[in-house]
């Protein structure tokens, strides 16, 4: 919901000039409002804001009668019931990231682990105290650097000053730091197995309800906000499923859901989003998109997604237009990102991994935050739209990560049958069993980029280059990527090294 700047030093105030800098350089995550606080000595904090919930009383660095104040960035979805137990009169505002306030003045970073949603935020106390936090999956973004002495935070990577710019790391996800203990683990991405019920026994129709039960709670938090929410609908099964459920909460309000749709003419995605949208009674938009558009977005879409991996780009490309048309009409969108990880919807964990399917997943689900999670957040964020995330909640996670392998495993050939058969009568068959179509092959971004740069970068130039890229269209991705953060280290930011 908004971009968040934050400066540390632990003996004298850091300059409000450059943190002004920083925030000014995340306007476009929050073209509502835009606010800074120094806090005591030692504490500067920033916020531009794209108001979503309480939209009067929710302008942020929030703040408490004692002095300390936050700025987060992201959405509290349990806000309502940490109220009621922490008590009303603690509250000033009726913005969720309030929670979050509070429960770190009366509790401490170590109780963050009770808030449900997606965020990253920074907090300061007059006295010195200081605390950076991240969710645990990391759905909202993170960084931050040490140099001479004080510490840089920001929501992208865009914001740091040039010379801080080498000293840039991720912020890990489910982390949290103070100047007197450092660096603390608070949550893993994925629950503790002990902790997780057995299905051990139980009838599949029952299991099947639990799904569709956990998705339909999910799914009817995360539309939480004083503004309309639409949906992002490729016409796969997971967009469709959101966009089924959220279709049903809206017409049980008395609205119409807005659904997205974005590809080439005629591509399998958007003939497959107008089935899905005309079965549920959407009011539903399309963004088509051509080659020439495609590579005139592209210095734009680099330089957004703050990776140049060819894979994330070429996602991130029909995305940009889809982001761009949603953000005319919703100012947050609910996504389908994450089902796939839960519920093992690529075809190379039933090739690769059907002996230790449960451990991919995880570890492909705790790596999402720097691949997926990045474009998804940044795409949207550079049109001042939230998207937002059912499937990964956290009670979402935890249910599928407790459901036995087997129901995991290809049924028929088909990927994902348990998902598909919980959401039957939901939608048409042909939608519901719909095969996986990988986002920037069904909306036709990859047919269009990979051999643009096949044919304007050479098989010598990719030789000759000390770039860490795999493919000519990654080096001209590279090239566009130093063009705008120069200085920033791959190996430090980006997924793909930080895991190898």
């Amino acid at each position: 919901m908004c971009g968040i700047a934050a400066l540390h030093h632990p003996q004298t105030g850091p300059a409000a000039t450059t943190g002004e800098r920083m925030l000014a350089e995340l306007a476009h995550r929050g073209p509502d409002d835009r606010a800074q606080l120094p806090v005591g000595a030692h504490a500067w904090l920033g916020h531009t804001r794209l108001s979503l919930v309480d939209l009067d009383g929710g302008r942020q660095p929030l703040t408490s009668a004692d002095g300390w104040a936050l700025v987060c960035n992201g959405e509290i979805y349990d806000h309502a019931d940490l109220r009621a137990e922490l008590g009303e009169h603690e509250f000033r505002t009726s913005s969720d990231s309030e929670a979050a306030l509070v429960l770190l003045r009366r509790r401490g970073p170590a109780a963050l682990t009770r808030l449900r949603g997606m965020w990253a935020l920074c907090a300061a106390a007059p006295d010195g105290r200081f605390v950076a936090a991240r969710d645990r999956l990391g759905i909202k973004p993170l960084y931050w650097a040490e140099s001479g002495g004080v510490r840089y935070f920001a929501s992208e990577l865009r914001a740091f000053p040039a010379a801080v710019r080498p000293a840039v790391e991720t912020f890990p996800p489910g982390c949290w730091w103070t100047p007197e203990d450092g660096l603390v683990r608070f949550a893993d991405p994925m629950p503790d197995p002990a902790e997780l019920p057995s299905w051990e026994g139980l009838a599949p129709e029952v299991v099947e309800k639990a799904t569709r039960e956990v998705l339909v709670d999910s799914v009817r938090r995360h539309l939480m906000a004083d503004v309309e929410v639409g949906v992002f609908l490729s016409g796969g099964l997971d967009s469709s499923v959101v966009a089924a459920i959220a279709a049903a909460e809206c017409a049980e309000a008395g609205t119409r859901l807005k659904t997205f749709a974005v590809g080439t003419a005629d591509s399998p995605d958007l003939l497959a989003a107008r089935a899905a949208a005309e079965h549920l009674g959407t009011e539903h938009h399309e963004a088509i998109f051509d080659a020439r558009r495609a590579v005139a977005a592209l210095d734009d879409v680099v330089a957004s997604v703050e990776s140049f991996d060819a894979s994330l780009v070429r996602s991130a490309v029909p995305n940009w237009f889809l982001a761009e048309l949603a953000a005319q009409h919703v100012k947050a969108v609910l996504t389908g990102e994450g089902a796939d990880e839960l519920f093992a919807g690529y075809g190379y964990y039933h090739r690769a991994h059907a002996e230790d399917l449960q451990d991919e997943l995880a570890r492909t689900l705790g790596a999402l935050h720097g691949l997926n999670l990045q474009r998804c957040d940044r795409i949207t964020m550079a049109h001042g739209l939230e998207a937002r995330v059912p499937f990964l909640d956290t009670e979402v996670v935890a249910h599928a990560m407790s459901l036995p392998e087997e129901l995991k495993a290809l049924q028929g050939g088909v990927e994902k049958a348990h998902l598909r058969r919980a959401f039957t009568g939901r939608l048409p068959e042909e939608l519901l069993w719909r095969r996986k179509a990988q986002f920037g092959t069904g909306s036709g971004a990859q047919d269009l980029l990979t051999p643009y740069w096949e044919q304007r970068v050479t098989p010598s130039e990719l030789a000759a280059t000390d770039a860490p890229v795999r493919t000519r269209e990654e080096l001209a991705y590279h090239r566009t990527f130093r063009r705008h953060l120069d200085g920033i280290r791959p190996e430090a930011v980006l997924t793909r090294f930080a895991t190898a």
